[in-house]
């Protein structure tokens, strides 16, 4: 029979209230991802990083499928995001669906 392990995890209150962020800046080594958390706000030259993580290639690879799998769940329950531009984009921005890779190079997702 399998034990199930359980991870236990203290959220203090001044982590809990949680930071906004519009924008993430993410760079990586051989070792490493940084993935820097920034706030962009209309009529301020620059965005501002609250919050820099870094991991492991292998924890941001966990990281990309948890992502995927709480978006697909999320979409389940309360329908497709979509990625078409509401709004110009902020100089030095850009939206992932606008990347081949993630989207279908016109802002949305994939057909």
């Amino acid at each position: 029979m399998e034990e199930k392990k359980e991870l236990g995890i203290e959220l203090k209150p001044e982590v809990a209230q949680g930071t906004y962020s519009n924008l993430a800046v993410i760079t990586h080594s051989h070792s490493e991802f940084v993935l820097d958390f920034a706030s962009m706000l209309p009529g301020f030259g620059k965005a501002v990083v609250s919050n820099r993580i870094i991991m492991t290639p292998e924890h941001a690879k966990r990281l990309l499928n948890a992502l995927m799998d709480n978006v697909t769940k999320y979409e389940s329950q309360f329908g497709l995001i979509d990625l078409a531009p509401k709004q110009q984009n902020v100089a030095g921005t850009f939206n992932l669906g606008d990347l081949p890779q993630f989207g279908n190079g016109q802002g949305g997702a994939k057909s």
